[in-house]
């Protein structure tokens, strides 16, 4: 099971790299940047949306709105011990997942040297 939700991440962390290299660069030559500098801004941006995505996704509050079928609020109830796991469980990746890509963003800054 460990081995599966590593690979998942692994996955994952492929995935959104390329997503942001690509639309970075893109955006770079747009915008006339240098290619490394828009790569690690593309990082650091989404990074940072994560973080704060992650931040409201895990103060979402225990109390849950109900809705009829044609979208109006009926009422309210209180999450069920499920919902609040994943409430948690979701926060944190988002927090990890945009950790790392901050640190990303920061190491491919041509701006800084870390070594």
């Amino acid at each position: 099971m460990l081995a599966a939700a590593v690979r998942r991440l692994v996955v994952l962390f492929a995935l959104l790299g390329v997503s942001i290299t690509v639309g970075s660069l893109v955006l770079g030559l747009l915008f006339g940047t240098a290619a490394q500098r828009a790569v690690s801004l593309g990082f650091v941006v989404v990074g940072s949306f994560l973080l704060v995505l992650g931040f409201f996704v895990g103060n979402r509050g225990p109390v849950r709105l109900l809705r009829h079928g044609s979208g109006t609020l009926a009422g309210a109830r209180l999450a069920q011990p499920e919902e609040r796991v994943e409430t948690i469980n979701l926060s944190a990746l988002f927090l990890g997942v945009g950790f790392v890509l901050l640190l990303v963003g920061l190491v491919l800054d041509p701006r800084y040297s870390f070594l």
